[in-house]
């Protein structure tokens, strides 16, 4: 089981920033992918940003140019940098990680439909 502690969301205006800490325990040591998910009021569960272990990464298309996913493997943590934050980003997110044979595509697409582990997630709330 991979215990997953979400941290860094809060409120901001358009156009700030936040930097998001999704920090892992118990996490596979071969062939897996982590990433960042949101899910706001009323909606579906979406992908923002993936990461994989052959460090291919992959964007949801309305983050792209915006975002920034990165690891520290020394410290099992995956951060997500959002800039430019608009008030449609305002969602609780999510992260998740798995042992998989999926690359950082597949596992965007897919892993918003899959049970799994999930962390509490972390607020984020854009205002105009």
């Amino acid at each position: 089981q991979v215990l997953l502690l979400e941290s860094g969301g809060g409120s901001v205006q358009t156009g700030g920033s936040l930097r998001l800490s999704c920090k892992f325990a118990g996490f596979p040591k071969d062939s897996w992918s982590t990433g960042w998910f949101r899910q706001a009021p009323g909606k579906e569960r979406e992908g923002v940003a993936a990461i994989d272990s052959d460090g291919r990464i992959r964007y949801a298309d309305s983050v792209k140019d915006r975002f920034t996913i990165s690891r520290d493997s020394a410290t099992n943590t995956v951060y997500l940098q959002m800039n430019n934050l608009k008030p449609e980003d305002t969602a609780m997110y999510l992260c998740a990680a798995d042992r998989t044979t999926m690359g950082a595509v597949e596992y965007l697409r897919l892993r918003p439909s899959i049970e799994g582990d999930w962390g509490r997630g972390t607020q984020v709330t854009v205002s105009s």
